[in-house]
């Protein structure tokens, strides 16, 4: 059974896709304000937003440090040191 998406939920899923997209978190609170969502549910949202953006972040980066490979450590062969003559002649 699919979870029936609840007022808080469609406020919270608003605020993530739209601080993602860059906006102002002040701007954002004063939109949701302005279409008469109250504060204290605004600020509930933001709070849970928060917490699901650092919570995804997170997965994120343990899958990526899971599916990347070990560092690769190679040798440097150094050449041995000629002298000059053998460097102007190529001997």
């Amino acid at each position: 059974m699919k979870k029936e998406e609840t007022y808080i939920d469609s406020t919270v899923n608003y605020i993530k896709k739209n601080l993602i997209k860059g906006y102002n978190r002040e701007s954002l609170k004063w939109a949701l304000m302005s279409q008469g969502k109250p504060r204290m549910e605004v600020e509930k949202a933001f709070r849970q937003a928060d917490a699901e953006i650092s919570r995804d972040a997170q997965l994120a980066r343990q899958q990526q440090a899971s599916i990347a490979p070990p560092p690769m450590i190679e040798t440097i062969q150094e050449e041995p040191k000629r002298g000059f003559l053998s460097r102007l002649f190529g001997i």
